[in-house]
């Protein structure tokens, strides 16, 4: 058995693009447009996963955007992603000068999170040891 990927319903792709790619820093791997089931998937990868999501050997974030509108905020939500950082203090100050609000700051050195445009709860890990608490 292997992970393929968590599937996310977003009610906006370029909102959420905007969020998971240009703020988060996921990367778009693969894009699939279905017009008779009016739906597009877009598989999104961390960047240290990107070379193999193209593969299809990494983890991915699958998000469904439903071409007819729907409301997804507060209703059919799950537990949260998560990532493992860098320097989660640097990170959270990089999403914060990008307009995003860190629901959970990283005073422990070592967790965060945050929301995206969608309700999805995110949690941000630090790599290896916690960092000095802030």
């Amino acid at each position: 058995m292997r992970y393929l990927h968590t599937m996310v319903r977003v009610a906006d792709i370029d909102q959420s693009l905007d969020f998971y790619c240009n703020k988060l820093g996921l990367k778009e791997v693969r894009r699939y447009e279905n017009e008779q089931g009016r739906y597009t998937l877009i598989f999104l990868a961390a960047p240290e996963d990107e070379q193999s999501g193209i593969n299809e050997k990494a983890p991915l974030v699958e998000l469904t955007y439903n071409w007819d509108p729907e409301d997804y905020k507060g209703g059919r939500n799950f537990g949260h992603l998560a990532y493992e950082v860098d320097d989660i203090y640097a990170t959270c100050q990089k999403l914060m000068d990008n307009g995003v609000t860190i629901n959970r700051p990283p005073r422990d050195g070592n967790m965060a999170f945050i929301r995206s445009p969608d309700g999805i709860s995110i949690e941000l890990l630090q790599k290896g040891p916690a960092k000095a608490k802030a």
